[in-house]
């Protein structure tokens, strides 16, 4: 309540990072993943990392950076940190070229 007895509304209660990270969650669902740019793909990955911030200035930060999405995932992790990703995202960001290189060599 405001000093006057009114209650004040809170514009954009309901956004921010998590809104955001569930809208796309929903259109990765809904569009598949093909719908994501680089940045988004990269964007997502940090969410793993980096709770209740918005990654999406760092991802294209990153992006900007080292030049492409497959530069970020393959950069060394003091050139990431050194661009302000935390060392517990760093982890998720080696998950997909782990999973690139499993998928490419032989079946077990």
């Amino acid at each position: 309540m405001t000093q006057h007895g009114a209650t004040q509304a809170r514009p954009f209660a309901g956004t921010g990072p998590q809104g955001h990270r569930g809208r796309m969650r929903d259109r990765v669902l809904g569009a598949g993943p093909a719908s994501l740019a680089d940045y988004e793909i990269l964007e997502m990955l940090l969410f793993f990392g980096i709770a209740r911030r918005d990654t999406k200035p760092l991802a294209k930060a990153l992006i900007n950076r080292f030049g492409s999405l497959s530069a970020v995932l393959l950069a060394p992790g003091p050139a990431l940190m050194d661009e302000g990703v935390p060392e517990g995202a760093i982890r998720p960001l080696r998950l997909p070229v782990f999973a690139a290189r499993r998928l490419a060599g032989p079946e077990p």
